[in-house]
């Protein structure tokens, strides 16, 4: 099984202009994260799929694999499908940009789903951690997910999910963690589908698999990541780094 990681890198954000190209000790954030994934070996191509000159650049300049991408593309996957769409490759790994610390026990666990299943029947896979803080539930920048007994996703939402009506319960609650795995004819697929109705709402793209009856596996990872969406997030992983060198 050939398999790749790509990093879908875009320059501008909405929420957080530039954040890939914020410094984050001495270096900046989406090399730190290219430079992560590499270390893991556990790909045979490690690439940041952009529309950005400056990112373009920043990994390049560094001695890594860069591929320039339309900046048309309405969500990540949409960049990583035309990054792949000519390459020999069974399985592709997403990391996000913005995710500099995602360890590699945890996408060992997503290559191992793909793996298990000689028939084919998972289209995608992702992982969920335990939320802790029920402030992480109500805050609408935080993808909940909820699954069945068998660790299939269900559904995706920014709302509060499950709803404990009676407050009684106290039920499990999991934050959906931005790192996909695809097998590569299931993502060609879902790049050439109009965004779906749901996944509209929401904006949160793994929901438009869902619409059209795939099978997301789920993964429980307890390892911490971090996703650097805001100024206050990025002050975080700055802590986090210094506390990982100190050790």
């Amino acid at each position: 099984m050939k398999i790749v990681s790509i990093i879908p890198a875009r320059y501008d954000s909405s929420r957080f202009p530039g954040k890939l190209m914020k410094q984050l000790g001495n270096k900046s954030v989406i090399l730190r994260t290219y430079q992560n994934v590499v270390s893991m070996g556990l790909f045979d191509e490690v690439v940041v799929a952009t529309d950005s000159d400056i990112i373009f650049k920043e990994i390049s300049n560094n001695g890594g694999y860069a591929l320039m991408t339309s900046n048309d593309h309405q969500c990540g996957s949409d960049r990583i499908a035309e990054a792949v769409s000519d390459m020999d490759t069974d399985l592709i790994i997403n990391v996000q940009g913005d995710e500099p610390f995602v360890d590699a026990a945890s996408l060992k666990q997503l290559i191992e789903v793909f793996k298990e299943d000689p028939d084919n029947e998972i289209a995608m896979a992702s992982l969920m951690t335990p939320i802790i803080e029920f402030e992480e539930v109500k805050n609408p920048s935080v993808v909940k997910v909820i699954v069945d007994l068998n660790d299939f996703a269900l559904y995706f939402s920014r709302f509060p999910i499950p709803f404990d009506r009676d407050n009684e319960h106290a039920p499990p609650y999991f934050k959906h963690v931005g790192v996909y795995a695809f097998r590569k004819q299931a993502l060609i697929e879902f790049s050439e589908h109009e965004m779906t109705p749901l996944e509209s709402a929401e904006k949160i793209e793994c929901i438009r698999y869902l619409e059209h009856g795939k099978k997301i596996k789920m993964v429980v990872t307890k390892n911490l990541n971090f996703e650097i969406d805001t100024p206050k997030d990025l002050e975080r992983a700055k802590t986090h780094l210094n506390q990982l060198n100190s050790k």
